[in-house]
C-alpha cells in the first residue's frame, strides 16, 4: 500500500512542477535580465527575454487550461523561437554600440588605439575617449611629453594595464613620421627616383 502511494505521488508531484513551469521561468527570466544590468553585453539578456516570454506564454496557455507535458513542449519551442528572435535583434540593432568594433581583449589590445581627448592630458591627469575602446570607451590619460589640450587626436603608446593609458599626439607622432620619410627621400639616390616615376 505504501508503494502504491509512493508511485501514485511521483506523477502528482511532477504535474504539480509543470503547472508551476510558466512562473518559473518568468521569474528565472526577470532574474537572468536583472543580471544583465549588472553585466551589460548581451551575457544574459537573450536567455532572460526567451524564458520570460515562454513563460508568458505558459501562464496564458495555463488559464485556458492546457497543461502538463503538452504545456511543456510548447514552452521548450517558444524558448528556442524567443531565444533565435532576440538573439537575430540584439546584433541586428546593436543596442549596446560596438557593431563591428574590435572588442578589448587585454591592455595591450589598447596600445596604437587612437582617440580625443575629452579632458586635457598633463603628465599627471586627463581623459581621453578611444575609438573602439569597448563598453566604456573613456580612460584616464597622461601624457608622454607636455600638455595635450582637450579635442586633440592622441594615439595610446604605453596601455599601463588598462586602467591609465599613456598617450601621444597623433600630430607629433605624424611630425615624426613624417620628417623620417623625406630624411630617406633624401639619401635616396637619383636614379632610383627615376625608375620610380618612369
Amino acid at each position: 500500500m505504501v508503494l502504491a502511494f509512493a508511485a501514485g505521488a511521483v506523477p502528482l508531484q511532477a504535474d504539480l512542477l509543470l503547472n508551476q513551469l510558466p512562473l518559473v521561468l518568468v521569474v528565472a527570466g526577470l532574474g537572468l535580465m536583472g543580471l544583465e544590468a549588472l553585466a551589460p553585453g548581451a551575457h544574459f539578456v537573450v536567455l532572460g527575454v526567451a524564458l520570460l516570454v515562454a513563460g508568458m506564454v505558459g501562464v496564458a496557455l495555463g488559464a485556458l487550461g492546457l497543461g502538463g507535458v503538452i504545456l511543456a513542449v510548447i514552452l521548450a519551442a517558444v524558448v528556442v523561437a524567443s531565444g533565435a528572435g532576440t538573439l537575430y535583434a540584439y546584433r541586428k540593432f546593436d543596442f549596446y554600440g560596438g557593431k563591428n568594433m574590435a572588442q578589448t581583449t587585454d591592455s595591450n589590445s589598447l596600445r596604437g588605439k587612437s582617440g580625443r581627448v575629452t579632458e586635457r592630458v598633463t603628465h599627471s591627469g586627463g581623459q581621453v575617449k578611444l575609438d573602439g575602446g569597448g563598453f566604456n570607451p573613456y580612460y584616464a590619460a597622461r601624457a608622454l611629453d607636455g600638455e595635450i589640450p582637450e579635442g586633440e587626436r592622441v594615439m595610446v603608446t604605453d596601455p599601463g594595464g588598462g586602467n591609465v593609458v599613456t598617450v601621444e599626439s597623433l600630430s607629433a607622432i605624424e611630425g615624426d613620421i613624417d620628417r623620417e620619410l623625406a630624411r630617406g627621400r633624401e639619401e635616396e639616390p637619383d636614379d632610383e627616383r627615376e625608375r620610380e616615376t618612369a
